[in-house]
């Protein structure tokens, strides 16, 4: 038999490493595919989606909270409902499967309605079929009820507790299941063996960084790798390394729903790091950016509380690369305000002694190298001249009233 484990939360990734499942299920002709869940929910698309692909799955399909201590919550809910059999471990818990606004705001009392009805339908239609608890599984939806496992093996909302997969298999063995076609199949399971899904190397990168809050510091250290690069070029590795990172983190981040105020915000951000190097503004512009920076990070992504950046991640990234980024820009940019100090525009304004009188032409000592140059007005030798302007390799020079 084939299994696969959901142990996050469930977004687009999830949907591809279910279906990639199944195909490996069906190709192995396996008996039967698990599915382990220990997830707190995700997107409704991703699950109506995951949802559907288990239901057409050619091969049986064992839904399995597990290991002790983990949920089905929310989204995880409607899964665990989509086997063909519902298993739970001592010690989960599932439900809770209210929808809410994917700004995590609250939704009028019409919008809510619908979203509340189609939920609940869905929830219907799979229980149902299923000889499960339709009435108590709508009400998971409707006033946010969540169950232990004991709790929903007594109300049919599950078939079997089992303390591991082992039990699990042996208290399957034998036991017929109605698929989604009305098909009968009796699960022969005594003897099989358990292989774990292969994951594609995609499935795996982007997996290993799904979260959004490790999405969003590696394109914040990224982009500070790659400015880095562009304050100090020749340097390579900060920019290698950041266009990489960068490219993870938006990976990661491109899998959830990006909420375009949120880019608005950081971009905000970077443009008043920028500003507040140019411009004296009392630290008002870097604690702006800063603001901005946290705000948007917040408001990144359109999705449940379980799928946002959190402000504590928002707040530990924001306020280092705050300091970081303001000293770096203000480095550079004081380093463009200083005097040029080589080649003939470093001249200008340098101070030398005429070592032959100029009238209107002789020689000079600057930086302790002697000097052609040509004076306005006579200045004899020994006088303290200043360079005004370089022409070619001449200098053009005027006493230095100054000079004593």
């Amino acid at each position: 038999m084939a299994a696969v484990t959901i142990d996050s939360v469930i977004h687009p990734i999830t949907v591809e490493i279910v279906r990639d499942a199944i195909q490996q299920a069906k190709d192995e002709h396996a008996a039967l595919l698990l599915v382990r869940l220990n997830t707190p929910g995700g997107l409704m698309d991703a699950m109506r989606q995951i949802v559907e692909e288990l239901d057409a799955s050619p091969v049986p399909v064992v839904s399995y909270v597990t290991p002790s201590g983990a949920r089905a919550a929310s989204a995880g809910f409607f899964v665990l409902e989509a086997g063909d059999v519902a298993a739970m471990a001592p010690g989960t818990n599932t439900g809770a499967a209210s929808p809410v606004l994917l700004t995590g705001g609250q939704m009028d009392q019409i919008m809510r309605n619908k979203v509340e009805n189609d939920a609940a339908a869905l929830l219907r239609s799979m229980t149902s079929r299923r000889g499960r608890n339709s009435q108590l599984a709508e009400q998971t939806v409707r006033e946010a009820k969540a169950f232990t496992d004991k709790e929903a093996l007594d109300q049919k909302l599950i078939e079997v507790i089992a303390n591991n997969e082992q039990q699990l298999f042996e208290q399957l063995e034998g036991r017929e299941v109605t698929r989604w076609d009305g098909s009968r199949v009796t699960l022969h399971l005594a003897s099989a063996e358990v292989v774990e899904v292969r994951e594609t190397p995609r499935e795996r990168v982007v997996e290993a960084i799904a979260d959004p809050n490790i999405g969003f510091v590696l394109v914040v250290l990224g982009a500070l790798g790659i400015y880095v690069e562009f304050s100090s070029p020749g340097l390579i590795f900060p920019g290698v390394a950041g266009a990489i990172l960068a490219l993870l983190g938006l990976s990661s981040l491109s899998i959830l729903p990006i909420n375009w105020a949120g880019v608005a915000l950081l971009v905000l951000s970077v443009v008043l790091f920028i500003l507040e190097a140019k411009f004296t503004s009392h630290g008002i512009l870097g604690v702006g950016a800063t603001i901005a920076m946290v705000l948007g990070a917040v408001l990144l992504i359109n999705g449940p509380p379980e799928i946002r950046i959190r402000l504590s991640t928002a707040l530990s990234v924001a306020l280092p690369f705050a300091a970081i980024t303001m000293f770096l820009v203000t480095v550079v940019v004081r380093a463009r305000r200083n005097k040029v100090l080589t080649g003939p525009t470093g001249m200008l304004g340098e101070e030398g002694v005429a070592r032959t009188e100029l009238n209107p032409e002789g020689q000079i000592e600057v930086r302790g190298e002697y000097w052609e140059a040509v004076a306005s007005a006579p200045i004899p030798a020994g006088a303290h001249v200043r360079v005004v302007s370089v022409k070619g390799l001449k200098l053009q020079v005027e006493k230095d009233a100054g000079a004593r």
